[in-house]
């Protein structure tokens, strides 16, 4: 697939760029889905640190959309962006060179100009923030970049979009796309509090350094997605940013809506645990998950931290008290630093995710029911008994079994409970949260229907 990069100083409009582009032509269905893709905006310097990629559906084909963090910055993040940035256009088939249309040309246009040059890849230069067109007049100082002249844009009025499309496809090189079947990947997403571990359990993961890592929480201010093959299967990462109670500013509050979003988006949640840091907030997050009907894998990060057997032995206790709530999860203690189970991670997830795509046939429910049936005491209401008449599985991710009965307001909390357990340990669905539903034989007759 083309790959388009979108590099520039910081504060001019990049992620606005880059989200007005990627959801240009998102059908409405594809729009909850594509919401983490999209970059956390804000009207301060700063906000994009790591890559951002995401895919734009045009007329003309498909192509993949990378935002990049502010050039010559002037912070601690500086060295690091500069390099990721390069990495990007290393493999980029085009440039968007982004300046702020209504802004004069400042030295760290100019640096960045000079940088695009010594890169030998083609160069767009795109004007942000034309809101009206007699602003236009005065794109002419741009020439002075060397890149031509300029197309004017506006995302908060969509103006430009399309001119902008026919630029892109009329500079991108002409090559047989391969036409190879999408292999919809398996989405993982990694969250949990700030600095727990998780950008530097994806980086680990991946092999390189693919987002910022740093001791000072909050450095991860967005989810990131990237997407690579292993063991035969296509997985999709998304690290996301530390979720705590009280964000502190409104960038990090985007942030921590869009980590909540990667969860509900999610096939499998990686829920990062600090050994050293686990408290309530964990549980929650896991509840979060299991709510939204997505299987968890507890990942005890910074396994190389605890120094002997004797602490790996007490620091396993405490985490078998506190997790007692989750402890059907699957649970791996791992090492972004020796690289410690993280094959197995991804084993696991595999597993999980083919685990909640299960569909049993009805027969093979239907005797199951006919055993659990004679296994516990049925609920009697006033001399009425319950009366469980078929079970069938009508969905998966997360798998729903409804209950066909004579009276749905009979079944009670502990015979509830009692198939939960009995759908865990017989049917093999212990790992995975599922959802049951008991329905009235007769529906649209009075027959009320439980969930």
């Amino acid at each position: 697939m083309y790959r388009v990069v979108i590099v520039g100083r910081p504060n001019v409009g990049k992620s606005s760029l880059f989200n007005k582009l990627l959801g240009l032509r998102t059908a409405p269905e594809k729009a909850t889905k594509a919401g983490s893709q999209f970059a956390v905006v804000a009207d301060v310097p700063g906000v994009t640190r790591d890559l951002k990629e995401g895919v734009v559906e045009s007329e003309q084909g498909r192509f993949k959309l990378i935002d990049t963090g502010g050039l010559w910055s002037g912070d601690v993040w500086e060295k690091k962006i500069k390099q990721k940035v390069e990495r990007a256009i290393q493999e980029a088939d085009l440039v968007l060179f982004a300046v702020d249309g209504r802004s004069d040309i400042v030295t760290a246009d100019l640096e960045v100009a000079d940088f695009l040059r010594r890169q030998g890849k083609p160069v767009l230069l795109v004007a942000t923030k034309i809101d009206d067109p007699k602003h236009e007049a005065y794109l002419g100082s741009f020439y002075a970049l060397g890149f031509g002249e300029p197309v004017p844009t506006s995302a908060a009025h969509s103006r430009g979009f399309d001119e902008l499309l026919e630029r892109i496809w009329a500079l991108l090189p002409i090559r047989q796309e391969e036409s190879e079947p999408e292999v919809v990947p398996i989405r993982l997403a990694i969250v949990g509090r700030p600095n727990a571990g998780k950008s530097s359990l994806l980086n680990a993961i991946l092999g390189e350094e693919r987002v910022i890592v740093s001791e000072i929480p909050g450095t991860t201010r967005d989810s990131i997605d990237v997407e690579f093959d292993y063991g035969g299967s296509r997985f999709l990462l998304v690290d996301t940013a530390g979720i705590r109670k009280r964000p502190e500013t409104g960038v990090e509050e985007q942030a921590i809506v869009r980590a909540h979003q990667a969860i509900r988006d999610a096939d499998v949640v990686l829920l990062v645990i600090d050994p050293k840091e686990l408290g309530d907030h964990e549980l929650k997050l896991a509840n979060e998950a299991l709510e939204a009907g997505k299987p968890v894998i507890l990942t005890i990060t910074k396994w190389d931290l605890i120094e002997s057997k004797e602490e790996a032995r007490r620091v396993r206790a405490d985490l078998a008290l506190k997790l007692s709530h989750v402890q059907h999860l699957p649970l791996l203690y791992v090492s972004s630093v020796t690289k410690q189970n993280l094959h197995k991670l991804l084993s696991e997830a595999a597993r999980l995710y083919e685990l909640a795509r299960v569909r049993f046939e009805t027969a093979e429910l239907n005797r199951w029911l006919s055993v659990w049936s004679t296994q516990t005491q049925l609920p009697n209401f006033k001399g009425k008994p319950l009366k469980l008449f078929f079970l069938t599985q009508p969905e998966v991710a997360p798998p729903t079994f409804v209950f066909f009965c004579n009276h749905p307001e009979f079944v009670t909390r502990a015979f509830e409970g009692f198939l939960r357990n009995r759908i865990g340990e017989d049917l093999g669905l212990r790992e995975i949260p599922f959802r049951m539903v008991f329905r009235g034989r007769r529906e649209g007759k009075g027959a009320g229907e439980r969930e």
